[in-house]
C-alpha cells in the first residue's frame, strides 16, 4: 500500500528536507520515527525539497508499507515520537501510482517581510528597515506572469532539465507590520522565490527599475538578479493534487 503523510515543520533547527550524511534533516527525523513504529526500515519521498532554515505549513510525502495500521493511531504515535518542530496532521491511503512530487499541480510559497522592528517575529519574518514602494514591487511580481523561462532566479549548479515554470498567481499583502508575498506555480528551481524576493525588494528600494526586470530575466544570469533573501521568512504553505490520486 502507499500512503501520503500530510506535515508541517519549522526548518530552523534543521539542513533543509532532504537526507544528507552529515546533517540533520526532516526527512531523516521522520524517516526513523516511520521505521520504528512500523518495525521496518521505512524511507519516504517529499513533495519537494526545502533549504536549510525554510518551513513548511503544508508538506506531503508518500511512503510504502505491507503492515496494517490504523492510519489516526499511527498519526498520533508518530506526533509522539517526534520533535516539537514537526508536526503530522494526516496519514491517508492513495493509489499505488501516486507519486508525492510528480503528481503535484502547484505549489504556493510565503514570503514574510518585516516593515518595523519587532521583538517576537525576528526568527520569523525578515526586517527590511528601509521603506519600500509596494505599489512598484506589486506591478513588478505581475509582470513575472509574462514569462516562463526563470533561469535568472535559480541556482547556478543545478541538475534541472527546464527553467520553465508555470507561475499561476503572485501578490503582495500587508498585514498589521507585515508585507506577506504569495507565489503559487507548477514548480519552482532551487532559490528561486528567494532570489525573486530579493530582486523586487530591489525594486521597492529604487535601486533598479521596472524595465531592469523584464533585461534581468532576458539574460538568464544569476548575477543579474538580486540577492537572495534569507531562509528564515520562507514558507511553503500549500501543494495541491488532483482528487483522483486518494483511495
Amino acid at each position: 500500500m502507499r500512503y501520503f503523510l500530510e506535515l508541517s515543520y519549522n526548518g530552523m533547527n534543521y539542513h533543509g528536507w532532504q537526507n544528507q550524511p552529515n546533517a540533520i534533516s526532516v526527512q531523516e527525523v521522520i524517516e526513523k520515527a516511520l521505521s520504528t513504529l512500523l518495525g521496518q526500515e521505512t524511507a519516504i519521498v517529499g513533495a519537494g525539497r526545502t533549504d536549510a532554515g525554510v518551513h513548511a505549513k503544508q508538506m506531503f510525502a508518500h511512503f510504502n508499507s505491507e503492515v496494517v495500521f490504523n492510519n489516526d493511531n499511527l498519526c498520533y504515535r508518530l506526533n509522539a515520537l517526534l520533535p516539537k518542530d514537526v508536526a503530522i496532521q494526516n496519514i491517508f491511503a492513495v493509489t499505488p501510482e501516486t507519486h508525492a512530487r510528480f503528481h503535484a499541480t502547484s505549489r504556493t510559497y510565503l514570503y514574510r517581510l518585516a516593515l518595523k522592528k519587532n521583538a517576537f517575529n525576528f526568527e520569523r519574518a525578515y526586517f527590511i528597515k528601509q521603506n519600500l514602494d509596494i505599489p512598484k514591487m506589486q506591478t513588478a511580481a505581475e509582470s513575472l506572469l509574462n514569462y516562463k523561462d526563470f533561469q535568472c532566479f535559480s541556482k547556478t549548479n543545478t541538475d534541472v532539465k527546464t527553467y520553465n515554470c508555470n507561475i499561476m498567481s503572485v501578490h503582495f499583502e500587508l498585514i498589521d507590520d507585515e508585507l506577506h508575498f504569495t507565489i503559487q506555480a507548477d514548480r519552482f528551481l532551487r532559490n528561486m522565490v528567494r532570489a525573486i524576493v530579493g530582486t523586487l525588494i530591489n525594486i521597492g528600494l529604487g535601486k533598479i527599475s521596472l524595465s531592469d526586470l523584464d533585461t534581468i530575466i532576458q539574460s538568464k544570469n544569476r548575477q543579474e538578479a538580486g540577492y537572495s533573501v534569507p531562509a528564515h521568512g520562507l514558507y511553503l504553505i500549500q501543494i495541491s493534487y488532483p482528487e483522483s490520486i486518494k483511495k
